[in-house]
Parts: structure tokens; C-alpha cells; sequence
């Protein structure tokens, strides 16, 4: 009995930030209760409280937990395979898009943009864990890409903020416009078609395909 309440015990943080994402995704950060956290998670109010604060403290293992990890994955799948950059891009926005839309990251990325006036430490992680981190890795990549001659020289940070525009505007339009009755829109398709977009512009002559 005790070593099953233990192992019990060591998965509480866990549950709660699980239950969290859920609460955050379809009631945003205002309207989120810790009362709905913790029966979600299958735990007291005061058990939340064992491990976090205050909700912006949830917030910030949520972005830790269950976003964090999946750029983590991507950075070393792309770091590790060290394949051309068009190859790259073909495989990385195809995986943010299917990320994006069976799990939801966006609709916490909704939220924050929706309620950064009244809760600015939200937009401060998200920041500092999330945007930063995925704009470093593509920067490195367009660096890396234009040190081989695979790319045009270009600034590689304004390179990142076009090859991303598009993907996030296509995440918003599913978690803010889909719902209202705007036209319902594959994703992933859209980030193949754009991959090909940047790497026509992007592409030295010598690497076209």
C-alpha cells in the first residue's frame, strides 16, 4: 500500500498540469479555476496548492510540460539528422502543424495573445520559453543553411519571423475563426505548400530543385 501511494503522490504534479492544459485551452487563464483544476485532475484544491502558488504558476509548468518538450524534440531531431536546409524546412513545418493541431498548444497560445494586457507574465513565458527558443533554432538553421550556400543571404532572424508568419496565422485561424464558422483549414497541407514558398525565394540557384 504505501509504495502505491507514493507512486500516486509523484504523479500529482502531473495530473494537475495535464488537467491545467485542458482548463486553459477552453476557459482561458481568467476564466480557469483552480476548484475546476483540481477536480479534473482528481485531487483536492488544497492539494494544487501543495505544488503551486499561485495559477501563473500552473500556467509556467503547463509551457514546461507540455509544450517545452515537443521543441525539444524537434530541435534534436533537426540538429541530429544535419540534412540540407530545404529538406529541413519540409519535415519542420509539416511537424509543427501536426503538433499544433492534435494537441492544444494552440489554443494556449490564443490565450495568451488574448489575455497578455491583464496577465503580462503569461506573454513573459511564452516568450522566454517558447517564441525565443523555436526563433533561435530556425535562425541557426537559415545561418547554417546560408554558411553551406544552400540559401540566399538574408538576415536569418527576419528569415525566421516569414517562415513561421504564415504557420501561425493558419494555427489562430483554426483556434479563433474555425469555431465561429470561418472555412475549416488543413494545416498541414498549408505548411507543405509554404515550405515550397520560402524555398523558392530562399534557395540558391545552384541547390533549386
Amino acid at each position: 500500500m504505501v509504495a502505491k501511494w507514493r507512486r500516486s503522490k509523484d504523479t500529482r504534479p502531473g495530473d494537475i498540469v495535464a488537467a491545467a492544459l485542458l482548463v486553459f485551452a477552453e476557459k482561458g487563464f481568467a476564466g480557469a479555476r483552480i476548484e475546476e483544476i483540481a477536480r479534473r485532475a482528481g485531487v483536492s484544491k488544497g492539494t494544487v496548492y501543495l505544488y503551486f502558488e499561485a495559477k501563473s504558476d500552473i500556467f509556467r509548468a503547463v509551457v514546461q510540460e507540455a509544450v517545452i518538450p515537443n521543441i525539444a524534440e524537434i530541435e534534436a531531431m533537426v540538429l541530429e539528422l544535419d540534412l540540407p536546409f530545404a529538406d529541413l524546412l519540409r519535415m519542420l513545418l509539416p511537424r509543427f502543424a501536426a503538433l499544433v493541431t492534435e494537441r492544444p498548444v494552440g489554443a494556449v497560445a490564443k490565450m495568451v495573445i488574448g489575455e497578455s494586457r491583464n496577465f503580462p507574465e503569461l506573454a513573459r513565458v511564452w516568450h522566454d520559453e517558447v517564441i525565443s527558443r523555436g526563433l533561435a533554432l530556425l535562425s541557426a538553421l537559415v545561418e547554417r543553411g546560408q554558411a553551406r550556400g544552400e540559401i540566399r543571404p538574408a538576415d536569418a532572424r527576419t528569415t525566421a519571423f516569414s517562415i513561421m508568419g504564415p504557420m501561425l496565422m493558419g494555427m489562430l485561424w483554426r483556434e479563433i475563426l474555425t469555431p465561429v464558422g470561418g472555412a475549416e483549414i488543413d494545416l498541414v497541407a498549408i505548411a507543405r505548400q509554404h515550405a515550397e514558398t520560402i524555398l523558392a525565394g530562399l534557395l540558391a540557384p545552384e541547390t533549386q530543385r
